[in-house]
């Protein structure tokens, strides 16, 4: 086809954005977590049940599923400072109610403020891919899209460690647990207020100049052309991303459910010991981070979707397996071992479910493919969270780590079943030719 290629350069300010986005993104995760690692804390000081402070992080998972499509319609829109804007603005708006909140008959109120914390992720979570495809060149895109999962992670991963460290079991001094949360609490206001008016400096809707050629040809579709409606109905009716639709939402589900039962798993089987339940939700996590990074390098180098995301799955139901059955052998370091074995499979997965989904879909928007994802894993997080919860506290957390165990191999059985055809890789090094309406002069 005749015509010039429309230049491509990368921008100086794609890291800006990303490490922003990163941080902001740490917030809300850590905001997610900081109830339940603390679980038998807040129930004391509320004067609650489990179960009600399980719907703290549940409260995550549910406000999710009704707003992703609102959510990915306004992404793509309206765009992605805007989004950028109302996920960070309201993670600070959550946090500040927490503030409000630090007296033993307010719950409710406790509770109203993680359902804002729980608002803003809808706004978090779907831009990963969308932040690397728009931002970033070809050959750093998974790596990217990677590290702005890496955020959500690492602040799993300080919502393990930090609080029970800030919040001592002190049940004999109410005032002195109330003067403790509070500090975890208006700290947390205040950085997520700093990342907020830093958000509004930072985030642009696009660079200058597209990133690659796939961002050059989406970029010369006219906006009649994009609807809504068509993007979701395509995506339901591509086979491929429907199973890894299912998968991806089962091992996410899975994993969201182990996160929030973890400090109810570990003092079962160990007294005394919720300091080292938040130590080895921090191993799980950071071995997860490792894992991200690795498999989005990976994925940069090698393009090998599909056998990357079998290979780690099945890895993902071993170490399940593992941490099933030894952990009540009675030794915390062999918690510790599993614990970080599992979180780098089951963690590493959730960027290489992202990228599988945006190379299966192009052109379709990677906000929408994302959005669907994460709506999956948050319904397949409220089932497992309620279900293990219940097995858990009815029979023992084996019962519920084994009832999750079942369902990670029916996703391997699924995975396996994905047909790959990898659509923008094959755009950006011009071997195939897209049928993409209105792009001038590429091939």
């Amino acid at each position: 086809a005749g015509g010039a290629r429309p230049e491509t350069r990368l921008s100086r300010r794609r890291l800006a954005v990303l490490a922003v986005f990163s941080c902001y993104s740490l917030v809300n995760a850590f905001q997610w977590i900081q109830y339940s690692i603390l679980s038998n804390v807040f129930a004391s000081f509320y004067g609650v049940s489990f179960p009600q402070i399980d719907w703290l992080s549940i409260v995550y998972m549910v406000a999710y599923v009704p707003l992703i499509l609102p959510a990915t319609w306004l992404l793509d829109t309206r765009g992605l400072r805007l989004t950028a804007l109302l996920g960070a603005g309201l993670n600070g708006l959550g946090a500040w109610l927490k503030c409000a909140s630090l007296a033993p008959d307010r719950y409710p109120l406790t509770l109203a403020a993680q359902i804002v914390c729980a608002v803003a992720q809808v706004f978090i979570l779907g831009l990963p891919s969308r932040i690397a495809s728009v931002w970033f060149g070809p050959t750093e895109v998974s790596t990217a899209c990677a590290v702005a999962v890496l955020g959500n992670q690492l602040g799993t991963a300080i919502g393990f460690l930090l609080p029970p460290v800030l919040v001592p079991n002190t049940p004999d001094d109410v005032d002195l647990m109330a003067h403790d949360i509070s500090i975890m609490f208006y700290g947390t206001a205040i950085v997520s207020t700093l990342l907020f008016f830093l958000t509004g400096v930072v985030f642009e809707e696009k660079p200058k100049y597209p990133p690659s050629h796939s961002q050059a040809v989406l970029q010369t579709m006219p906006p009649e052309d994009y609807s809504y409606k068509q993007s979701i109905i395509n995506l339901f009716r591509n086979i491929p991303f429907v199973l890894l639709l299912i998968s991806y939402g089962i091992m996410t589900g899975a994993f969201y459910s182990v996160s929030t039962l973890l400090n109810q798993m570990i003092v079962t089987h160990y007294k005394g010991e919720e300091v080292n339940a938040g130590r080895i939700g921090l191993t799980l996590v950071v071995a997860g981070m490792v894992g991200s990074i690795i498999c989005g390098l990976w994925l940069d180098y090698t393009k090998t979707y599909k056998q990357t995301t079998l290979i780690v799955y099945i890895l993902s139901f071993i170490g399940m397996l593992v941490f099933t059955f030894t952990l009540d052998l009675g030794y915390l370091i062999v918690v510790f071992v599993t614990g970080g074995v599992l979180g780098f499979f089951m963690t590493g997965y959730l960027p290489l479910g992202f990228e599988f989904a945006v190379e299966i879909t192009y052109p379709e928007s990677e906000g929408t493919s994302s959005g669907l994802l994460n709506a999956s894993a948050q319904i397949f997080g409220i089932v497992f969270t309620l279900v293990q919860g219940k097995l858990t506290t009815d029979y023992s957390p084996l019962a519920g780590n084994l009832f999750l165990c079942a369902w990670i191999f029916v996703g391997i059985i699924l995975t396996a079943l994905i047909k790959s055809d990898l659509r923008r890789h094959n755009v950006n090094t011009g071997i195939m030719n897209l049928d993409v309406k209105a792009v001038s002069g590429d091939s």
